[in-house]
């Protein structure tokens, strides 16, 4: 598989995937047109006991997987209904973990299930989650406030046109 980076933007200051919140996990996001992907290594201070990464980091990694799988596979803005999140093992701080989102269906057009996993260096999985997703068409994003215009223009629509181009 070949995957390729995904653009982000400044415009926003996700604690996700922003390269500019200075408090942020900064995910690099990647695609090989099936599934969203991105490793990341994170560093003490996003550990709870010893050297394990606290739970709801994992779980903002899985969220954010998630809604990207959903971002670039679905060519929408999703937002996160409900997530179930199962640990299995413990992830590490300062080890690479791998977080990967993939679409399970569509439930019409307004709703979406997306899986996340992420496994550590050895290809265990440490934790998995599942979540339902409502779809939104952009004009209603910028309506409600989640993004805004700007954004709708210099990041959401590029990147939309950008995904047609690779599909057809």
């Amino acid at each position: 598989m070949t995957f390729r980076k995904l653009s982000n933007t400044s415009t926003h200051n996700c604690f996700a995937c922003s390269p500019h919140n200075p408090y942020g996990l900064h995910m690099e996001l990647f695609t090989d047109e099936n599934v969203v992907m991105s490793q990341i290594t994170l560093p003490e201070h996003f550990s709870s006991w010893a050297n394990v990464v606290h739970g709801g980091i994992l779980a903002t990694l899985l969220d954010e997987i998630m809604g990207w799988a959903g971002l670039y596979l679905l060519r929408h803005i999703v937002l996160t209904k409900n997530m179930t999140v199962d640990f299995s093992k413990a992830a590490y701080v300062g080890e690479t973990l791998k977080a990967v989102g993939s679409i399970v269906k569509t439930n019409g057009k307004r709703n979406a299930v997306i899986e996340g996993v992420i496994t550590r260096e050895n290809g265990e999985a440490c934790a998995r989650s599942r979540g339902d997703f409502t779809i939104l068409s952009s004009k209603l994003a910028v309506r409600l406030g989640i993004i805004t215009d700007e954004q709708l223009h210099s990041f959401f629509e590029p990147l939309f046109q950008q995904i047609s181009g690779n599909h057809d």
